[in-house]
């Protein structure tokens, strides 16, 4: 299932919602490509999405979901990895 938390993420002078599937990649970049969400987006384990796309996300079919459940369920899938151990 591909889920996103509500925009509340401050960086880079915008807000920012996360964007994550508790399947696999493969399902999340489906979703994104789908999208054309730029792969820059993709942080390890999410996309970040700008507030002014997230209305788009979800009219696409994505769970909206809280913060803490989505991180719940991305620990859960196994697919989640921790800030430290992500490239940037």
């Amino acid at each position: 299932m591909i889920l996103i938390d509500p925009p509340f993420w401050p960086a880079h002078g915008r807000i920012w919602s996360h964007l994550v599937s508790d399947e696999s990649y493969a399902e999340l970049h489906a979703f994104a490509d789908a999208l054309g969400l730029p792969r820059r987006a993709f942080d390890g384990d999410h996309y970040d999405i700008p507030q002014e796309r997230y209305a788009e996300v979800v009219a696409a079919g994505a769970t909206q979901v809280s913060g803490g459940q989505l991180i719940r369920r991305l620990i859960a899938s196994g697919l989640r990895i921790p800030a430290r151990d992500r490239q940037h």
